[in-house]
């Protein structure tokens, strides 16, 4: 993918973006290309300078090198405002080889310790639930993203014996707890619902050690936002209403594991993971930020032409509201919510009505 630097004057060369991309597996750099001509089109609208540099780490590189990340890549990473992931999956690389050594690990080394997922439902696009529309799934998890069951901590005793004992351990601590549910409340703040109401999503009446901690730093930091309304579910009873009354919801803030589980749901409430993205912030200053479209790597459409890029081009415009550029982001999000209204007859692969590219220069077109 060639680098995009749009030369204009020496103003907008005081605004440039630097992004790494890691397109990845199978239609990961089908769905990426068209996610960087959206940001080619938007960063000459709006004039800012978009220096982006691809990395080829994944299944192939994988496969090739037995490298994952290669040496000196992290600090690569940290002279970029921005990452961008396409997707990760091979089919001849075990599961969880690249998902550990890659995507986990970029989250734990980055100190990426927010995943945020919108749960938006765009116009003209199918959710399952009956009777509903945009009006009434709009809402966003702040998911902990470096604590829980994903430390990798535990081990086996006797195993593959009949008396195999497996051991895994959540690990929470104070200094992660509160700094997730504090920056949830600074969003929920300047999210400007009129909601306004922060929900913890946990899981206190059985997990009473580490979701105690939970509760108890949620409710000391709402102190601090008296402005803000609080609410708390049991992860059980929050699936049954993000189904029954999506609308209740403004901000849910929640663990890694309870998290990774609900906005998958979330997910499909808005219309599939073909729409679906999400960000893996460290929004302290210096920090790098990925972003990512939620679906896999679907390799079975690679090269076909028929993957949807909706979620890539949702995950970039994500990517410019958080790295100082919301004016296009908001570009962005009204020429996709325009193609998704008034263009494409679905968002499955293959039913879309266009190809791949084609979605992606509708959406180029709907920019202006």
């Amino acid at each position: 993918m060639p680098e995009i630097r749009l030369e204009t004057t020496d103003t907008m060369a005081e605004k440039t973006l630097k992004i790494a991309t890691i397109p990845g597996d199978g239609t990961g750099p089908e769905v990426t290309a068209e996610a960087v001509k959206v940001l080619e089109g938007v960063a000459a609208i709006e004039g800012f300078v978009a220096d982006v540099e691809t990395l080829d780490w994944g299944g192939d590189r994988y496969l090739a090198t037995g490298e994952i990340i290669p040496e000196g890549g992290l600090d690569l990473l940290r002279t970029k405002d921005a990452v961008f992931l396409g997707a990760i999956g091979h089919p001849d690389v075990a599961p969880g080889i690249l998902e550990k050594g890659l995507l986990l690990d970029l989250r734990f080394q980055l100190d990426q310790y927010i995943n945020l997922r919108p749960v938006k439902l765009l116009p003209g696009v199918e959710t399952p639930l009956a009777g509903r529309g945009p009006d009434d799934i709009d809402f966003v998890v702040v998911r902990e993203n470096t604590e829980d069951l994903y430390c990798g901590v535990g081990g086996f005793l006797k195993k593959g014996t009949p008396d195999e004992v497996a051991v895994q351990q959540a690990i929470y601590t104070r200094k992660g707890c509160e700094r997730c549910i504090r920056w949830a409340f600074e969003y929920t703040r300047q999210r400007n619902s009129p909601k306004k109401t922060l929900t913890l999503v946990a899981k206190t009446n059985v997990l009473t050690f580490g979701h105690d901690l939970w509760w108890r730093t949620f409710q000391e930091v709402a102190r601090d936002y008296p402005d803000v309304k609080t609410d708390y579910n049991h992860v059980d009873a929050c699936c049954m209403w993000m189904v029954k009354n999506p609308e209740a919801y403004d901000v849910i803030v929640t663990t890694n594991m309870f998290g990774d589980i609900i906005t998958d749901l979330g997910g499909i409430l808005q219309g599939g993971m073909g729409v679906a993205a999400g960000g893996n912030l460290n929004p302290d200053p210096g920090g790098v930020s990925m972003f990512e479209p939620m679906g896999g790597s679907a390799p079975k459409y690679k090269g076909t032409d028929q993957i949807n890029p909706i979620a890539a081009i949702n995950a970039m415009g994500m990517l410019l509201e958080h790295s100082g550029q919301p004016a296009a982001a908001a570009r962005i999000d009204r020429a996709v919510a325009h193609v998704t209204g008034t263009k494409m007859k679905s968002q499955a692969a293959g039913k879309m009505g266009y190809g791949t590219k084609a979605v992606g220069d509708l959406v180029v077109e709907a920019l202006s």
